[in-house]
């Protein structure tokens, strides 16, 4: 049988929220990160609905997670963003 090649190496991490701290896994900054959103952006283009309701979902798990920051900060962070562009 013959040998498959090996899967090539990943170069960059994807910009993903790291749990609890709600931190990039690739830049380390507090995520969505300007990587993440312009991905979501893209990801997400042609229903806005569908996005809203997942940063809505992320920032209601954040707020348990990050109990210190305040609700208005966290929805700045979480939605403000996707609003202003939509």
């Amino acid at each position: 049988m013959p040998r498959r090649p090996p899967k090539p190496r990943r170069r960059h991490r994807d910009h993903v929220p790291t749990r609890p701290t709600w931190r990039c896994a690739a830049c380390g900054i507090a995520w969505p990160c300007s990587a993440a959103k312009l991905r979501l952006l893209g990801e997400y283009r042609h229903d806005w609905l569908a996005l809203t309701v997942y940063l809505a979902t992320l920032q209601a798990e954040a707020g348990e997670q990050l109990a210190e920051l305040d609700p208005t900060r966290l929805r700045e962070r979480f939605l403000s963003w996707a609003r202003a562009r939509a």
